[in-house]
């Protein structure tokens, strides 16, 4: 699936709920998810682990979608396929 695919399905599912919980609700619930990923690792459990990474990733999308960002495009302007400080693939840059 591609990000772009991701995306659309999330908003044929929520984005009408999404929009009317605005784009600062929907926020919240992004990062109260990354919280319980933080949690997840901590406890270094795989299979929590793996499910908040979904969520974060949803809830990502679903801000993007109230938004009208495209992940995708946004995603390869920032992430090109090299190293944006050395140029690089994969990147050679100092720890």
């Amino acid at each position: 699936m591609k990000v772009r695919e991701l995306q659309a399905r999330l908003a044929d599912l929520y984005l009408e709920k999404d929009r009317r919980r605005g784009v600062e609700g929907t926020y919240l619930w992004l990062v109260e998810e990354v919280g319980e990923l933080s949690v997840a690792i901590r406890d270094k459990d795989f299979f929590a682990t793996r499910e908040e990474l979904a969520d974060v990733l949803a809830w990502t999308a679903s801000v993007a979608n109230i938004l009208g960002i495209d992940l995708e495009d946004a995603f390869n302007e920032k992430y090109p396929d090299r190293c944006l400080r050395c140029g690089a693939k994969p990147c050679r840059c100092p720890e």
